[in-house]
Formats: C-alpha cells, sequence, structure tokens
C-alpha cells in the first residue's frame, strides 16, 4: 500500500472515477503518477457517501460523543495543537493556526486569541490568521470532504495506520512541545506525503469504523452544529438572583463585586439543583442582564473595561469539561448569604472605587484596603483549594510557571483566621501594600531588573517589617502554636491539602495525602492573595519573555515565604539545617543573591518538643488537631497492611508493599499511571489507583540559572486511591486475583528486558488496539466517582515507552 491518500482525500476532478473504479475492484488502473489506493480503502468511503444523505448525523447525539473521546483529548485548551480547539463546535469554525500560544522567548506580547472572546465569527479568525479545517460551504457532499482538513486528517489515519504492539516509530514524535505542523487545504498533499504516519488521531490507535463513518457522514453533512443552548430551567431564576446581586448600586456592593469577579472569573460555576454538566463563567458584559451577553475581552480582569458601562453576568460555558482547566466553584443561596455576611453586613467604609491604573488594579493590597482583611481571609479560606487550582491549573492549562519553583509533592496549611499575631491586621496589611507590587503591573516591559529594583526590594522591605513583629513574640508550648493554624472550624476540607506536581502540570487534593512530605507551606492573607493575582488573575499567558520572568522569580520568592512560616513552628536550632536540606544549596545562592533577612531562624517561637524529629512531631500535631480534616491514607501512611483476607484487602497489601519501593526502582515509573484493578465480581467492582512519581531534586530552578537537577536515588512512590492528575502519562491494567505477581515484577524491573515484559502483562501502550476501550473506562469511572467535578483527561502527555 502507498503512504499517500487519493483525493478523496484528494484532488476533487478524479474523485468520482477512483470511487467507480474502486468499487469494480480495478483501482490498478489508475493512471500513473497517482497514489494509489485498494477498492477495500476505498469502497469505505464510497459507501460513507452514499449513506450521508440518508440519516442525518446530529452533533449531540452522534458526533460530539466521538469528538470528546478520540479528539478533545489532545485538543482542547490553549496547548492543543495548531490551536485547534475541538471542546465546541465554534473551534472546529475558526480552525487552525501556526502560532503557538506558549512561547517562553517571545519579545512580544501576542494578541490574545480566545475562543469566545477574542473573536465572535468565523470572519474574525480568518483575519487573525486562522486557516478552515471544515469545508461546511462546499454544495456538494464529495466537495465537503475533498476540501476539508479535518477529513484528510482522518483519512491519512485510516490509510496509513499505526503499529498494533510495542512504541511508536520514531517518525511520531509525542514530545509535549514537540514542531507542530499546521497544514492548509492547499498544503496538504505535501504534508501527507512527507509524514504519512501523522494522521488523526495523532500517536494514537485508529478511530474504530463506527467512529469514522460518523465524522465523514457528519462532514459530508455539512458538519452541522448543535441547537443553541440556554439555562436549564433550575438554573435561570438563580442566573436572575445572581445578576442582581452582583450589580447593585451602592459602593460596598460595587467593590464587593468586583472582588469577587477577580477571584471567581476562572471558575466553572455550578448552581445549585442544576445538571452535573451545567458550568457559568462570570463575566463583565457591556450589554445588562436580560439582554444577550457581551463580553468586555479585556486580557486580565482587573484591565480597565474603558468608558463604557459594564455590568457583570454569568455566561453558560458551553464546551466539553476537561479536567486540565476545569475549577469547581459552587453558587447556592447559602452562597450567597456568605457573601452578604462577610462584604455587605460589617461595619466598614468605601472611601472611593478602586482606580482602573495598573500599579492599583493588579494589587489587590492596594485596590482592595477598604474591605476589612478579614473578610477577604475568611473569603479565600472557604475554598483555599479552588484558589490554589487557579494557579495549579491557571488560566494557561499549563503551570510550568509556578510548578518549576515547587516540590514534587507537599502539604499546605493556613494560618488561623481567628488568631491574630498582629492587633491590627488590616493596618500592618495596608501599610505593606505599596512594597508588594506584583509583575502585571509593568505589562509588555522587557526589564528585568525591576525583578531587583522593585519586586525583591520590596519583598524585602516586607520581610523585614516581618521580622520585626516576629521579634515581639514570645515563645509559646507546641499545644498552643498549633492553634495559631487553621483547623477548618471543625467541617471545612480546605483547611488541610496536598499539591503534587507532575513535572509541568500538577494536582491538589483534599487532606494530607502520601507519606510526611519533605516540605510544607503555611499561608497567610497576604501570601494566599498574592500567589492569586501573580499565577491567575495577572498572568497572561500571551505575554513576553520579560512578563514570563518575573512571575517565575516571584514565585520564587512566594514559595519560600510559604515555607518560612513552616519553619517558624520548628525549633530554632534546626531551621537553617532543615531549610537548607530541601534545595541542597539553592537557598545559600539565594541569601546570596538578594540578602533576604535571616535573624528570624534563630528567634525561638515554639517550645516543648519531645522527639529528636521535630518536623514529623509537627506533622502530626497537625494531623490530630485537624482530625478528619487531614484525611485518612491507609496506604502511604498507615502502620501494617490490611488483615482481612478479601480481595481489595489484598490488593491494598501489594499496593503498600509497592509505595515502600524508592529510588531507583522506580525508574520505570513515569510522573503518574493509572492502575485499573479489575475485580472478579465484574467491572462494576473494578477499582482505580493513582502511582504518583515523587521525584527528588537536587534543587529546583528559579528560571535565573539552570540549576534543575534532578536526584533519582531520592525519589519515593506514593499510590492513592482514585484520580489525582489531569494528564495520566501511562496506563496500567491487573487483575485482582494477580496483584501479588504484578506488584512483585515491577518491584523486580532492573533493565529494558524486565520492563518490556512487565508492559507486554500489564502496559497500556499507545500502539495497544484496546488503548481507547481502557481509556474510555478510566474517564467513565472518573465521572461515576466524581459526577461534578470530573473533566475529561488530557493524553498529551501520554509516554511513548
Amino acid at each position: 500500500m502507498e503512504t499517500v491518500p487519493d483525493r478523496v482525500a484528494g484532488r476533487r476532478r478524479s474523485l468520482p472515477l477512483l470511487l467507480a473504479l474502486a468499487a469494480l475492484g480495478v483501482a490498478s488502473c489508475i493512471p500513473a503518477g497517482r497514489p494509489s489506493v485498494t477498492a477495500d480503502q476505498a469502497v469505505v468511503d464510497y459507501d460513507v457517501l452514499l449513506d450521508a444523505g440518508s440519516a442525518p448525523v446530529t452533533w449531540d447525539r452522534d458526533v460530539k460523543p466521538v469528538i470528546e473521546g478520540r479528539c478533545v483529548v489532545c485538543h482542547a485548551c490553549y496547548d492543543a495543537p495548531c490551536q485547534l480547539k475541538l471542546s465546541a463546535h465554534e473551534g472546529l469554525v475558526r480552525g487552525a493556526s501556526p502560532v503557538k500560544v506558549y512561547d517562553g522567548e517571545r519579545i512580544r506580547a501576542a494578541a490574545p486569541t480566545r475562543l469566545f472572546v477574542d473573536g465572535r465569527t468565523e470572519a474574525d479568525w480568518r483575519a487573525q490568521g486562522f486557516h478552515p479545517v471544515l469545508q461546511d460551504g462546499a454544495a456538494t457532499a464529495e466537495g465537503r470532504l475533498a476540501d476539508s482538513v479535518l477529513y484528510r486528517m482522518l483519512r491519512l489515519k485510516q490509510l496509513n495506520p499505526q503499529p498494533l504492539t510495542g512504541m511508536l516509530p520514531d517518525a511520531v514524535t509525542v514530545d509535549l512541545d514537540r514542531e507542530q505542523t499546521c497544514p492548509t487545504e492547499a498544503e496538504f498533499d505535501e504534508f501527507a506525503e512527507k509524514n504519512p504516519l501523522w494522521g488523526m488521531p495523532y500517536g494514537m490507535p485508529n478511530l474504530a469504523e463506527p467512529e469514522y463513518r460518523t465524522l465523514v457522514r457528519w462532514l459530508a453533512q455539512g458538519a452541522p452544529g448543535p441547537a443553541p443552548a440556554g439555562p436549564s430551567a433550575a438554573a435561570l431564576p438563580q442566573v436572575t438572583a445572581w445578576e442582581a446581586f452582583l450589580n447593585g448600586p451602592t459602593p460596598r456592593e460595587r467593590l464587593m463585586s468586583r472582588y469577587l469577579y477577580e477571584h471567581l472569573f476562572l471558575g466553572h460555576l455550578h448552581l445549585a439543583g442544576t445538571p452535573d454538566r451545567e458550568f457559568y463563567r462570570l463575566v463583565r458584559s457591556y450589554s445588562p442582564p436580560g439582554e444577550t451577553v457581551d463580553e468586555v475581552p479585556t486580557v486580565r480582569p482587573f484591565d480597565d473595561p474603558g468608558p463604557r458601562p459594564f455590568w457583570y453576568r454569568l455566561r453558560l460555558d458551553t464546551q466539553s469539561v476537561v479536567a486540565k482547566d476545569h475549577v469547581l466553584y459552587e453558587w447556592s443561596d447559602a452562597r450567597m448569604a456568605r457573601y452578604r455576611a462577610l462584604f455587605l453586613e460589617p461595619d466598614y467604609e468605601v472611601k472611593a472605587l478602586p482606580s482602573w491604573a495598573p500599579e492599583v488594579a493588579s494589587n489587590p493590597l492596594r485596590a482592595f484596603v477598604d474591605i476589612p482583611v478579614d473578610s477577604r481571609y475568611r473569603f479565600l479560606l472557604d475554598d483555599a483549594r479552588f484558589f490554589i487550582e487557579g494557579f495549579i491549573k491557571g488560566p494557561v492549562c499549563r503551570g510550568q510557571v509556578a510548578l518549576n519553583v515547587i516540590d514534587d509533592r507537599f502539604w499546605v496549611f493556613f494560618f488561623s483566621p481567628d488568631q491574630r499575631l498582629r492587633p491590627d491586621r488590616d493596618a500592618d496589611v495596608a501599610a505593606m501594600a505599596d512594597y508588594l507590587a506584583l509583575p502585571a503591573s509593568d505589562a509588555g516591559s522587557m526589564n528585568v531588573l525591576k525583578i531587583w529594583t522593585t519586586y525583591w526590594k520590596g519583598q524585602k522591605t516586607y520581610l523585614e517589617a516581618k521580622q520585626a513583629w516576629f521579634e515581639d513574640f514570645r515563645a509559646v508550648e507546641l499545644k498552643q502554636a498549633l492553634g495559631f493554624v487553621w483547623d477548618g472550624d471543625g467541617t471545612n476540607p480546605n483547611a488541610a491539602l496536598t499539591i503534587m506536581r507532575h513535572t509541568d502540570s500538577a494536582f491538589v487534593a483534599y487532606g494530607l495525602q502520601g507519606d510526611y512530605p519533605e516540605t510544607a507551606w503555611i499561608m497567610d492573607y497576604p501570601l494566599l492573595e498574592r500567589i492569586h493575582y501573580l499565577l491567575v488573575a495577572g498572568f497572561d499567558v500571551y505575554g513576553n519573555l520579560g512578563h514570563q520572568l518575573s512571575t517565575r522569580v516571584v514565585m520564587d520568592f512566594l514559595r519560600m515565604e510559604g515555607e518560612d512560616h513552616f519553619l517558624a513552628f520548628l525549633p530554632a536550632e534546626r531551621r537553617r539545617a532543615i531549610r537548607d536540606g530541601w534545595y541542597q544549596g539553592i537557598r545559600k545562592r539565594r541569601e546570596e543573591q538578594f540578602a533576604e533577612p535571616m535573624e528570624w531562624l534563630s528567634k525561638e517561637s515554639v517550645t516543648g518538643y519531645r522527639t529528636a524529629d521535630p518536623q514529623r512531631e509537627f506533622y502530626d500535631g497537625l494531623i490530630g488537631r485537624l482530625g478528619p480534616l487531614a484525611g485518612t491514607d491507609r496506604l502511604n501512611r498507615a502502620a501494617g497492611a490490611p488483615a482481612a483476607a478479601v480481595a481489595g484487602a489484598r490488593v491494598e497489601a501489594a499496593l503498600r508493599r509497592m509505595r515502600g519501593l524508592t529510588g531507583r526502582q522506580l525508574a520505570a515509573l513515569p510522573d503518574v499511571a493509572f492502575l485499573r484493578v479489575r475485580d472478579a465480581a465484574g467491572p462494576g467492582a473494578d477499582r482505580a489507583f493513582s502511582l504518583v512519581l515523587d521525584k527528588g531534586y537536587a534543587n529546583l530552578t528559579s528560571m535565573l540559572e539552570n540549576e534543575d537537577a534532578r536526584s533519582p536515588d531520592d525519589d519515593r512512590l506514593t499510590v492513592l486511591p482514585g484520580f489525582v492528575a489531569s494528564y495520566p502519562n501511562f496506563f496500567l491494567e491487573v487483575d485482582a486475583a494477580g496483584i501479588d505477581g504484578f506488584a512483585a515484577e515491577f518491584a523486580a524491573i532492573a533493565d529494558r528486558d524486565d520492563y518490556e515484559r512487565f508492559v507486554a502483562r500489564y502496559g497500556m501502550r499507545r500502539t495497544n488496539p484496546r488503548f481507547w476501550e481502557t481509556a474510555d473506562w478510566f474517564q467513565a469511572e472518573y465521572r461515576r466517582l466524581e459526577p461534578v467535578e470530573a473533566g475529561i483527561f488530557d493524553l498529551n502527555r501520554y509516554n511513548n515507552r
């Protein structure tokens, strides 16, 4: 078989002749110089064309399930190859662009190309350089296929299926930052000839024939989209009530609404009692409630909306829900009452609404100085996981700017809002606000010297003030010190969180997951607020090198601030050794470069430790204080294996033995693998686990130095039930009865031959004919476990190993 498709995927003028010849079984009569296609291959599309005009194919019933299961898994969010975003029909209409959104080296900021925001019509996108992938305007079904890039990509894969075993060939590169090729229809023949294995789904098994036929029939029918969607009956009165609440006329109401919008603009808002998959976005709109939303297209939520009046509106989000950017936030009558209690009922005066000037608007400690700190902090604590997920998932889908400066797994706690280290917290925060400027205040600048002359200088002044406050603090007993850490008021699971980094993606889980971590953060109001404005509200994925560099380095400052809060609870004599040991010298270089105030290291603040391991003792104290909110982790921290002989207990016992593996024994494991344990009782009893590699580092980069050094001898494994990643790197399957052999064989992997045998028995490579079946099970299981929070897993990072 030749490897270049015909112009059924080719030139329209020869299509009828080719199909006729193929149907008669005489494809050998194709003129010389044309690529040959066997009769069977041609007949498939001939049948589809004959069938295209019969039963109409609909988007919601027929097409969307295929697109979501086979296309959205790689084509969603900003990192969709060629910006071909397939999570909505509007993304197909927009088409593709060779311009990358992720570009850490550009000197000038790029123009934003946000779907639904920066272009409203197909003509808008063509003017911005996007080329079509559909051909819905042709008069015939033949023409709609012949000039459709999407059809030709699908057909290229059908004509050139990938191997069914082993690894993908070198010609199919699956690196996340691989060079992309985005052919137009006119360029497709040359593209196909050079890259015959690059059809769609790229680097994955072919579509099943019914799936392929569904998409081809739909394309032949003109690729019709869904009917316009609207709020459900349960949502309509809530939308009306919320839009009235958010557009109150008084200065206090207006300031509250601005604060809420700048913190919730990223969220997928789910209204109480509405369908599980119905979500809204909080937007600013030039049109008032009751009219079609006309979204204000600013890059950042605090950018000046211009002289026109605007309203806060709820906009129905019709896109497919993908895990990597699904940041869930619940709204209800109780939530509205909470906002009233926090922002409208306290006695305070709004002297003037904050300016839109960047130096004010980008700094929440200045912009919202009139709102009591207690109200702001309790609002953030109520849903701390949401706000931390914001910078982990972010408005950018990849969190590399933040994630390259954090550890692979650590715990996060918060200072209690009820315990004040200073008598006038509002005055202290206000006094320091001007020193805590953030990079968004100078968007577009390439003056990286401001990292030192502005951001570090201000941070240092703030740290010196904290040092002075710390000097007045009298040491307290450990039991009393634990009271300074928020306990979630006994019911709020946001009190304890675990962040798990998977190279350039991450996940935030409730509770304290995994073994005792090497590092932890304790966050206060100024730190939590600044991280949100640094990495979410103020970060521009389209920004230039200077913006991204400044953001990355300032995040380094903030990370160390959270870690130092944690260290302040440990004995003074142990702090420096623990601190330096975390990154094995990186802090010493920071100290030399930035002259960070260090006197606090020798100031005793907590007494009464009784063991030789105060860090572990402090962790245990926090676990005791939090109680059930700390979570139960019997796979990673509980002593002893389950004693029962039932299958579930045997599975957990085997996984606990795997969890004990460390260092180079884990070399075969990617960042995160999903494991399906099949139960003899049937598929409904199968269980899912996440095998997470906690990678060791000699130190972590801050983008100023090329010092991101792996330390594989320090690698550890965390095993958790369910799913703790948006980007699985590998799928594994095993029968519950064979779990002991699975664990033993994994532990025995010593070379490539051992690995090949293990993968052949338990792994699911990209070439495996059962790949899609397995992927579908994990997607469905996530939806079953988390019907509202679940999103489609992204397979862009799936390994070829």
